[in-house]
């Protein structure tokens, strides 16, 4: 058994998961406070939340993230875990991602893997968590690293290159419905909050009449579950720099303009940094006005196409080899389908 903690902000986390368990033999547990998709047929341990507006020292004098004092939701979630471990004694522990999970599974004798973010992780609470992990799992090339990560965390990653639920997915046979013969530009915001506002995007739509514009994840926009297709048919995709949504645009073998959203440890900008130095996407660090636009969208759709460099495929494969080596079981071949 796998236990496999999965962090309940936007949907990359799950997305991940989801993928890489798809190719693992062994039986894995979900522990989260997302909603059981109804898709999962694996088991699913549901955590309660442990949110306050009014925290009680909640990072232990600097040395944890998130451990509020007295909070009964945060007492009853570090409990569950640490009787799911002790009643099913599981091979390994992933954690993607919670410093205090992984600590917790470590202090109970189970074995480690840490899904690491870019950015800055030399904070107190990331050295504990990166330090005890038994490997890291980069989500990123390995001639792509993060350039100050002490040299025993690069000695313990596991580089898969990027993880995208679409990975080996066939493009649609037809490109679908446009609005008309103007190229298309899909901006793809996600669930994890946006920098954007409604105003920027209708000042960008109007000042290039000769793009199409659809936009996903703005308030006031529907969400669209399964964004494939649109990815597939667009032009140019404009997006911030989580890495699901770069997982994405690099699977559809999209140009992509890249804008970083503000996010803890500047996770964001440091994915971005690193596609700039590889020359993947357009990067740029805040919104552009409304009149850089037309000349930002063609050096973009003119951008020659190396996405694979990020993006190999099989990256949820490699990262399922990993846990099997530590979990000491083969992993099975399959594609990315709900499990």
């Amino acid at each position: 058994m796998i236990g496999y903690y999965v962090h309940h902000q936007g949907r990359g986390h799950l997305h991940r998961a989801r993928c890489v368990v798809a190719h693992v033999e062994q039986p894995v547990t979900v522990l989260s406070s997302l909603p059981r998709p109804s898709t999962w047929r694996g088991p699913w341990i549901t955590l309660p939340p442990d949110t306050t507006d009014d925290p009680a020292d909640p990072t232990a004098r600097g040395r944890l993230h998130w451990v509020p004092l007295r909070h009964p939701g945060h007492r009853e979630r570090m409990g569950i875990i640490a009787e799911w471990i002790r009643a099913e004694n599981p091979a390994l522990f992933v954690s993607d991602v919670s410093v205090e999970a992984a600590t917790l599974a470590r202090l109970m004798g189970v074995p480690v893997v840490v899904a690491a973010m870019r950015g800055d992780r030399l904070d107190a609470a990331h050295r504990l968590g990166y330090d005890l992990a038994d490997a890291l799992l980069a989500p990123w090339p390995p001639d792509l690293p993060e350039p100050d990560w002490p040299a025993h965390w690069h000695a313990k990653t596991a580089h898969t290159g990027s993880i995208s639920r679409y990975d080996g997915r066939p493009r649609p046979e037809s490109d679908g419905e446009r609005s008309g013969a103007r190229p298309e530009v899909v901006v793809m915001l996600g669930a994890g909050g946006a920098d954007v506002t409604p105003a920027q995007l209708r000042a960008a739509a109007l000042a290039t009449p000769d793009w199409s514009w659809t936009v996903l994840g703005a308030p006031g926009t529907p969400w669209v579950e399964d964004p494939w297709p649109l990815l597939c048919r667009a032009d140019v995709v404009v997006t911030h720099a989580g890495q699901n949504a770069i997982a994405e645009c690099a699977a559809a073998r999209v140009p992509a303009v890249v804008i970083p959203q503000h996010r803890p440890h500047a996770e964001q900008h440091a994915t971005a940094r690193a596609l700039r130095a590889a020359g993947l996407a357009t990067v740029r660090d805040a919104w552009p006005a409304a009149e850089e636009w037309p000349a930002l969208l063609a050096e973009t759709v003119a951008r020659p196409g190396h996405w694979e460099r990020w993006s190999p495929g099989d990256g949820a494969a490699r990262a399922a080899r990993l846990l099997a080596d530590l979990a000491g079981r083969t992993p099975r071949r399959s594609a990315c389908v709900p499990r």
